[in-house]
């Protein structure tokens, strides 16, 4: 045949869709190689992220209130804006944390919200609560968008020498973050570790006294003497003037010679009776970075940004920044993630390299030809790069889960070329030229590799369905490694029979056949070719024993899933750990910086700890209490330094030698469910509607928990009270003195609460005047005592006359969930812990407790999401095999041939599950994953066989028995071809050794070891479910012959 035949002069079992890019080679090279440039240009484009952008649509509402106490805050701020907040469409979570002078609410929506509708309806929800939230509250609630699972990619530390800590807080929220926020691919910067400047007062009462002076009169002279307000112009017909008044007060100085009091000429100012200087809103907001004092401005990317061009960006910009600040403070970046997020994507990259090269050497040694060898060869590359084309259309990025698909799928874009090729170099060996085997061999074999890729792109259809979590995470996995199959399909009818007909040669194709080549490769697949076929031979005459084989490793699965350990998704290391500190109840602020110091110089001393950096005391967000602080370890590089898990047991008692406070370390990880922040990684729950009933219950509750042998590094519940004093007003007394309530509660306020009375207005900012007694007024509650109420007639009443002192334990912060008061206990897991054991024991020895119906535990955040994908992981593998059954019962329009080709699959489950346990992992999403590829997988083998016995049945005249024992004779190359390729292109996934290879480490191990079992029985099982499922067929048609039409119809 000449090669420059065209479409007219072939015969009907030549034409086909390889047909056209055979006989047109040069359209042919130039389409691969328009795919290739189209994947190399979109890899440049690509977004770099750790993990596939998993928006969690969350909100948080942010209000203060000076002064308050976490239930005051928890009454009147956050239920009223609850009660309005709760009336959203789609909120799945609702929490609230209310401590000293704070209230922060978090809102989380179902995945499917548009998190912009739902950031306009809490803006109404907000307003709406307006007028029902307390008249003194310096500033109207804010909110703001977050992901809880986006952890900062770059933190920065300010330091100076000559400047005060307020004065840095300043330049990094004011000027620095702006600056930062500017730069494509930025979210938000967070700055802390200090807080505003402001004008503090600290009145002297006895001062007061002795002036005949109220606190409330010095809070109103204050409030007064500052202004920015319009003041006009004037004009005439020539000249126009501007009018302005020295109305605003910017230093401390400026405040000092205010007049309090002038009684008959004597001139009472402000520093007669108070310490008037600079300082900051806040004195309680600390930040560090390891032993020095520093604020901290932790950077987060926007959903879909790239991580490493954004922190690229912003080091592009640091010069300048540098710059405006002057040699006199120091801008240091402390944390940059990028060189971890790159080292991570090298070796996954590293990885996808060796299993190209590893699937390549397969070839070559079973066809043992290099023109051979290079056809299917030339299918990965096109596969793989032309994939990137189609991620960049999608706006997927370049991370651990699609590195991981591009990997995995090396093994398989080879399977349908080297089907191709095996099947041409058959005809050709026969004696056929080049050009018409390649025409009739893709012909022939074209259903072949369709149903081959397309029942394995099946497996994935359930998933990209998933709405939730899991659909979410693995829906770019799914389609890069659906589209990569694809494309490998494409490639395998168009290039792979294109280059066959033009490259190939007899001498290859006797090669690739074992008539060529090394005697010792040919004698030694013969001798396995033979042994295989005599085995064969004996198992389909003793068919029963397979038939039971098969039956016992569905009940050896049904066994095995049950009794392995499961879990959501495997703990990366991230080379970072979180570290939130408490003190016992009743320390002092200042005791607790001694804590903390404490801590920080045990971490500090860790070898495998690099830098710790973190902020503490109660200013530091809604939330916090004030003798709580937040620790940031970074640790050193994973080849330098032991797991993340091995590094927090060894800290653990080290750390607890701290008196009279603790600390909980997480390792970090890249995702987080959840809106909440906590001690640990795992949280449950305890909800009332009658807070009585749940105080009485909460350390019953902890004391259980902490006894329990299954969990760890447990919080919560009781741990978290403050000492309260407590005021009981005679009331009757208080009338009859002309005292009101209002009146007692306004002189704590002014002397206690820390209260801005004042805004000082500046060009670039507006500033606070905060307003106070004198530390040493603060230092016991018996100096309450020397506090006077002044009534409306000017009489000064002691507060001693009016009150009685007395002491009780109050929460430090009052959570609550769903507009239900709660408690939230954290809890770690031992190494080797199963956290659905944990959550079982947890269950009974609650059960034990026989605590009121109205008093409800429940576990949330990650535990509770985990078990949510447990129940899915049944139904997500049922799913997949009946996507599969339904895609082939099309393909090959059959209700048997199906239930034969799956009938491979309970070994390969077998295989995936015991390798699971031999190698110690839990069954996680990721392994899950491999187990549903394996679905796809092993049935290629299945597949290959049926095809050319139903073939051989039609058209030789086969009877079943030999049909399938040809069937397996003649393929039994190609199966163990495609199966190597799938095993070592998956197995370099099991011995990366980066900090994200935990994260891959599952999927190859399933595959591997699915592979490894499957691969020995269903060379035995198929052939006798095919005579089995073909007896029963002949059976129904001898039993049903009337419908015996009809039913060869179906088959």
């Amino acid at each position: 045949m000449k090669r420059s035949l065209s479409w007219s002069q072939l015969k009907d079992n030549e034409r086909g869709l390889s047909s056209l890019f055979i006989l047109r080679p040069v359209m042919t090279w130039l389409l691969s190689l328009a795919m290739l440039c189209a994947g190399w240009l979109a890899f440049g484009l690509l977004p770099v992220a750790p993990l596939p952008q998993v928006d969690f649509p969350t909100i948080q509402v942010s209000a203060s209130l000076a002064g308050a106490s976490p239930e005051t805050m928890a009454s009147s701020v956050a239920t009223p804006l609850e009660r309005s907040l709760g009336r959203i469409s789609g909120i799945s979570e609702m929490t609230s944390s209310s401590s000293q002078g704070s209230t922060s609410i978090t809102l989380q929506f179902d995945l499917g919200k548009d998190i912009d509708v739902a950031a306009r309806e809490v803006q109404a929800a907000i307003n709406a609560a307006a007028s029902m939230l307390p008249s003194g509250m310096p500033s109207r609630p804010s909110y703001r968008k977050l992901n809880p699972s986006d952890m900062p990619s770059l933190v920065f530390t300010m330091t100076s020498k000559s400047k005060s800590m307020g004065e840095l807080y300043d330049l990094a929220s004011n000027m620095v973050s702006r600056k930062i926020s500017q730069v494509k691919g930025v979210s938000q910067v967070t700055v802390a570790g200090s807080a505003l400047p402001a004008v503090r007062v600290d009145i002297n009462p006895d001062a007061l006294v002795q002036q005949g002076l109220a606190l409330d009169d010095v809070r109103t002279v204050i409030s007064a003497a500052n202004g920015n307000g319009p003041k006009g112009y004037l004009q005439n017909d020539e000249y126009s003037w501007q009018i302005d008044v020295n109305d605003r007060l910017l230093r401390a100085k400026d405040y000092r010679s205010l007049i309090i009091a002038n009684n008959n000429g004597a001139v009472t100012r402000l520093s007669d009776v108070a310490n008037v200087y600079d300082s900051v809103e806040d004195i309680r907001n600390v930040g560090f970075h390891n032993n020095q004092r520093a604020i901290l401005l932790m950077v987060s990317r926007e959903s879909g940004a790239n991580i490493i061009d954004m922190i690229e960006r912003i080091r592009l910009e640091l010069p300048s920044i540098q710059s405006s600040l002057g040699d006199e403070i120091n801008l240091t970046v402390v944390e940059d993630r990028s060189p971890n997020i790159r080292g991570s994507l090298h070796e996954a990259e590293l990885t996808l390299v060796i299993a190209v090269a590893l699937v390549i050497l397969v070839v070559f040694m079973f066809l043992r030809n290099g023109r051979a060898t290079l056809i299917p060869a030339l299918a990965v590359p096109v596969s793989l790069v032309a994939t990137f084309a189609v991620m960049e259309l999608c706006g997927y990025s370049l991370n651990n889960l699609t590195l991981m698909a591009l990997i995995i799928c090396t093994g398989f874009v080879v399977d349908d070329a080297i089907v191709v090729v095996e099947h041409i170099s058959k005809r050709i060996e026969q004696g056929e030229p080049p050009l018409k085997a390649a025409l009739r061999g893709a012909k022939e074999v074209g259903f072949t590799v369709v149903s081959m890729s397309i029942s394995l792109v099946a497996v994935f259809i359930p998933l990209l369905f998933m709405g939730d979590i899991t659909g979410r995470l693995f829906r770019e996995f799914a389609v890069t490694l659906s589209v990569a199959i694809l494309i490998s399909l494409f490639v395998s009818l168009t290039l792979t029979p294109m280059l066959c007909a033009y490259l190939l040669k007899r001498k290859d194709a006797a090669a690739v056949e074992g008539h060529g080549g090394k005697e010792t490769g040919r004698g030694f697949f013969q001798r396995v070719q033979h042994g295989y076929g005599r085995s064969l031979g004996w198992v389909l005459d003793h068919s029963g024993l397979m038939l039971v084989v098969l039956l016992f490793t569905v009940a050896i699965n049904v066994y095995l899933y049950i009794a392995i350990p499961k879990g959501m998704f495997p703990d990366q290391d991230t080379g970072r750990l979180f570290g939130n500190a408490r003190a016992d109840q009743g320390v002092s602020f200042t005791e607790l910086q001694k804590k903390l110091e404490a801590f920080r110089s045990i971490l500090l001393t860790d070898p495998a700890v690099d830098q710790v950096m973190g902020m503490s005391g109660g200013g530091r967000g809604a939330g916090a209490s004030g003798n709580s602080g937040n620790f940031i370890i970074i640790l050193k590089d994973i080849r330098q330094r032991e797991s993340a898990g091995t590094i927090i047991d060894r800290l653990r008692p080290k750390l607890a030698q701290v008196p009279g406070a603790s600390i909980f370390l997480v390792n970090m990880q890249d995702l987080r469910i959840g809106g909440r922040s906590s001690d640990s990684s795992y949280q449950m729950t305890l909800k009332s509607d009658d807070v009585k009933d749940l105080r009485t219950w909460e350390t019953k509750v902890l004391d259980t928990l902490q006894n329990m042998p299954e969990i760890i590094d447990v919080s919560g519940g009781g741990r978290s009270r403050s000492v309260q004093v407590y005021l009981n007003i005679d009331r009757d007394a208080a009338r009859r003195l002309g005292v009101d309530v209002d009146m007692v509660i306004a002189l704590l306020n002014n002397s206690y609460a820390q209260r801005q009375i004042s805004t000082i207005y500046q060009e670039q900012n507006q500033y606070r005047v905060v307003m106070g007694v004198a530390d040493q007024y603060m230092q016991s509650p018996d100096i309450l005592s020397s506090l006077y109420v002044v009534t409306t007639g000017g009489a000064r009443v002691p507060l001693s006359n009016l009150v009685t002192l007395g002491y009780n334990s109050a929460p430090a912060t009052v959570h609550h969930e769903g507009q239900f008061a709660s408690i939230t206990y954290s809890f770690n897991l031992p190494v080797g812990g199963n956290l659905e054991n944990a959550k079982q024991q947890i269950r009974n020895a609650l059960a034990t407790l026989k605590m009121p119906l109205n008093v409800q535990a429940t576990f949330s955040g990650t535990a509770s999401a985990q078990s949510k994908v447990l129940q899915q992981m049944p139904w997500l593998i049922l799913a997949a095999l009946v996507a599969v059954y339904i895609v082939l019962g099309m393909l090959y329009e059959s209700y048997v041939h199906p239930l034969t080709i799956l009938s491979t699959l309970p070994s390969a489950g077998v295989g995936a599950l015991l390798a699971l346990i031999l190698f110690d992992t839990p069954l996680t999403l990721i392994a899950l994953i491999g187990i549903i590829l394996l679905i796809g997988i092993v049935k290629k083998n299945a597949i290959l066989m049926i095809d050319f016995a139903l073939i051989a049945e039609r058209e030789q005249g086969l009877k079943p028995r030999e049909a399938i024992m040809e069937a397996c004779h003649q393929r039994l190359r190609p199966i163990l071809m495609t199966t190597m390729a799938a095993l070592l292109g998956a197995l370099p996934l099991i011995f990366g050794t980066d900090g994200d290879a935990p994260l891959r480490r599952p999927l190859g191990i399933a595959i591997v070891g699915g592979l490894l079992l499957s691969q020995l029985l269903t060379l035995y099982t198929t052939p006798v479910i095919y005579l089995y499922l073909d007896r029963l067929r002949l059976w129904v048609l001898n039993r049903r012959k009337p419908q015996g039409v009809m039913l060869e119809k179906m088959e």
